[in-house]
């Protein structure tokens, strides 16, 4: 189990991110893949591929999938042993919350284990108990994020309407995958090609 202090370091910023996340529960729309385009330059957005889930209210929650950070679970938390077990790097998924960890997990069917669904087949963890649960047996088939991306009520729908995504369906496959190098640009030419053939 982790100690008191890798407790405390991911409940600092919990408050925002269950609210936001709460509302995701209940927003009846879709999930989406946004491919950011050529376009859209920005120095943290630019060339990324997110996973974007409405929330009540009309604004969105998602993570950024293709930032690996230099950063891994054993480093942020060297105590916790099985943390220490995870290869692969923690994600940069937003500037939002960013002193705090989630976790995508890969599971076909349902969960009750304080996870919600944010896409077909991905269920969130943003609780520190859930998020231990799926380091421990689960990190296999899962990410883990540092921070998220919440975008204000209308304000997704403002960049979509400027031309600054591609939209796609998710795919747990796709949103998982571990290497993620050359990733954005593989989708942005067929999001391209297929936007040039309407």
């Amino acid at each position: 189990m982790p100690g008191l202090k890798l407790v405390l370091f991911r409940a600092l910023a919990a408050s925002s991110a269950v609210f936001f996340l709460a509302s995701a529960t209940a927003a009846p729309e879709e999930p989406m893949l946004l491919v950011a385009k050529r376009s859209f330059e920005d120095p943290v957005y630019g060339a990324t591929i997110l996973l974007a889930k409405p929330v009540q209210g009309g604004g969105h929650v998602g993570f950024i999938v293709n930032r690996p950070t230099k950063m891994s679970l054993a480093q942020l938390f060297p105590e916790h042993e099985a943390s220490k077990k995870v290869a692969d790097p923690l994600f940069l998924g937003g500037t939002v919350d960013m002193n705090l960890v989630f976790a995508l997990v890969e599971t076909h069917g349902s969960r009750k284990d304080g996870t919600i669904r944010i896409a077909p087949d991905l269920f969130l963890a943003y609780e520190t108990k859930a998020v231990d649960r799926i380091i421990e047996s689960e990190s296999d088939h899962a990410r883990f994020f540092l921070g998220m991306v919440v975008w204000r009520p209308g304000q997704l729908d403002d960049e979509l309407d400027r031309g600054l995504w591609y939209v796609d369906e998710p795919e747990a496959k796709l949103v998982l995958r571990r290497k993620t190098d050359g990733l954005w640009e593989e989708l942005l030419l067929r999001l391209e090609a297929r936007a040039n053939t309407i």
